[in-house]
């Protein structure tokens, strides 16, 4: 374990962003994580993670803390269910494959989420009709202020759409570690009827999918529609989906009769954001080296050395154009730093 000073984070962020950090470290176990959290004469810490899922507007003076605790086990198992825990710096997808690998089913539709095991509840990363919150069990976190590893409990998280404590009370205050999931060994519960799955499977000649399926047609539709962070910088999608109610939507379908909705409840109804904006016109916009990708409009992305400032620029600008023309505010879904 090495503090360096005056390090581009442009390899530790899927924009390729290019800015500084004064100081930076990068830690693979926890007593190293509980260590650096402890030093002195750093008046910031900032913890990094697999950068997928933020926007760096500028220069950092923090120390940058690079949470790299690699590690996968098997809790329990039986005939039915298996409880897998991850450790916090595993890439995602390659853990979504271990898991498939296996024979464990649950999070094939979570396959090609960018980022690592440790993001992923504070997100509460969701794809294709799955959330993580579906198969959670718990998750370790090392508590800033005491240094004591706690366990949340998927109540304790209190998941919401890409929302859980760690972004709103517990924001800032605690570094996930490891996560508990509990997923399926036997008779796999499929959810193939969100958005293009079951179109893709038929395209693929496959009726009677596997979990294995089922997350190739998932990576294949990602794939068409969202550009690989190593080809083009972007974070996946910028935006949440906005939740509206019910009578709003009624009322714009007078002027938008195709606007698409998925009922939340009885009075809202969830839009895609990324509807919104390629009605708003912005789809495959160039701004010189960034802009919004040709195949989603809910991904903005770095062509080569575009500044976060720009970008941020930009999503301010789709978010007041959505706002003028449908009177629906849409959040920004990355962390902007």
């Amino acid at each position: 374990m090495q503090i360096q000073e005056n390090i581009s984070l442009k390899p530790y962020n899927t924009f390729g962003i290019d800015v500084i950090t004064k100081y930076f470290v990068s830690v693979s176990n926890i007593n190293e994580l509980k260590a650096v959290l402890n030093l002195k004469g750093y008046p910031e810490k900032l913890i990094l993670g697999g950068g997928s899922n933020m926007l760096l507007t500028k220069d950092l003076e923090a120390l940058v803390i690079h949470v790299n605790i690699k590690g996968i086990e098997i809790v329990s198992i039986d005939r039915d269910y298996v409880t897998v825990k991850a450790n916090a710096g595993e890439n995602w997808h390659e853990f979504v494959l271990w898991c498939l690998d296996k024979g464990f089913g649950g999070i094939e539709n979570l396959a090609l989420i960018p980022g690592n095991v440790g993001s992923a509840p504070i997100q509460n990363i969701g794809a294709y009709g799955v959330e993580l919150k579906d198969v959670f069990v718990s998750c370790e976190a090392l508590s800033i202020q005491t240094n004591a590893i706690e366990s949340f409990s998927k109540a304790d998280c209190d998941f919401g759409y890409r929302d859980s404590i760690f972004k709103q009370q517990s924001k800032g205050k605690y570094v996930i570690t490891s996560v508990t999931l509990k997923l399926s060994n036997n008779n796999h519960k499929l959810n193939i009827k969100y958005g293009a799955i079951a179109s893709q499977l038929d395209f693929m000649k496959i009726t009677q999918p596997s979990i294995v399926d089922v997350s190739k047609a998932v990576i294949a539709i990602r794939s068409s529609k969202l550009p690989n962070p190593k080809d083009i910088g972007n974070s996946g999608s910028f935006f949440k989906n906005p939740v509206i109610p019910k009578a709003q939507y009624d009322d714009l379908l007078n002027s938008f009769n195709d606007m698409p909705h998925y009922p939340i409840s009885n009075d809202e109804v969830k839009i895609p954001a990324g509807w919104l904006i390629e009605k708003a016109g912005f789809k495959g916009k160039r701004f010189g080296d960034y802009g919004v990708h040709k195949n989603q409009a809910l991904v903005l992305v770095n062509y080569g050395n575009a500044k976060g400032k720009d970008i941020l620029r930009l999503s301010i600008l789709i978010q007041k154009t959505v706002k003028r023309l449908f009177d629906i505010s849409i959040d920004a879904e990355v962390n902007i730093l």
